[in-house]
């Protein structure tokens, strides 16, 4: 009966000119979020982690990604799991985790990723590649750290605008796109992806629009104005220390 009253009274203050409230409003994401915390605090975290977080700030950035509890999310390139152990904690027991990498190599030892996942139920290791990689459940979220701009790399020959319209399509409509950069000089050519491993903003922004993405927003809390944008990655002082763009961009619902 309750329940008859309050949709009546939802549609008449429609049919007067009002706004329908939305149903379900989603409770807005903080560095303080009790899930986020959650992950940081985690206990199977490795020192070596935990040592990083000073630099990487990843409170902000699963802030900033809008992490839900429930999410499908998918971690391209995990490495180490940096990342994939802290969205495993934070999208909580409902939610998964797609951590996808490269296959083993026979030369050398096996993926990193691997001994990561037996600790958390709700991640899936995919080891299809950067390219060609598929979930078997629409996304809510693809993140992507420090290796976009390894897709432009001559030696891997992707097409990638097809690898962004895949990501595209596996995203659900309303889905976020988050990439984690290191940048590269304003105007930059390409190939200094292969020199540098940074890349371009712009070039980022123009190619993943060109594949339906909207630039939604940016956070400002990896920038590092004392980098000059002309130094390898992994050189010296630089190293872990890059200016870095953080770019949301989102599937339209």
């Amino acid at each position: 009966m309750r329940t008859a009253i309050l949709a009546a009274v939802l549609v008449l203050g429609a049919c007067a000119g009002g706004v329908l409230p939305p149903i379900m409003a989603m409770p807005a994401v903080t560095p303080s979020s009790t899930h986020i915390a959650a992950a940081l605090a985690d206990a199977r975290r490795p020192d070596t982690d935990r040592t990083r977080d000073e630099l990487r700030h990843p409170a902000e950035i699963l802030a900033f990604a809008g992490v839900q509890p429930g999410w499908r999310v998918a971690d391209v390139g995990p490495g180490g799991g940096y990342y994939t152990r802290l969205f495993a904690v934070a999208v909580g027991e409902t939610g998964r985790v797609f951590a996808i990498d490269r296959p083993n190599a026979p030369d050398r030892p096996p993926r990193p990723i691997l001994a990561v996942a037996p600790s958390y139920p709700n991640v899936t290791v995919v080891q299809q590649g950067y390219a060609g990689w598929t979930t078997d459940e629409p996304l809510d979220a693809i993140f992507i750290s420090q290796i976009y701009h390894d897709f432009y790399l001559p030696a891997f020959a992707f097409d990638v605008p097809a690898l962004n319209r895949a990501m595209y399509a596996a995203l659900k409509p309303g889905g976020v796109l988050v990439i984690v950069d290191h940048a590269a000089s304003d105007g930059s050519p390409i190939d200094v992806t292969n020199t540098l491993h940074r890349i371009d903003r712009a070039q980022v922004v123009r190619d993943l629009e060109a594949a339906g993405f909207v630039l939604e927003d940016e956070s400002q809390v990896l920038r590092n104005p004392t980098d000059n944008r002309t130094l390898r990655v992994f050189e010296g002082d630089i190293r872990g220390r890059t200016d870095q763009f953080v770019l949301r961009f989102r599937k339209p619902a």
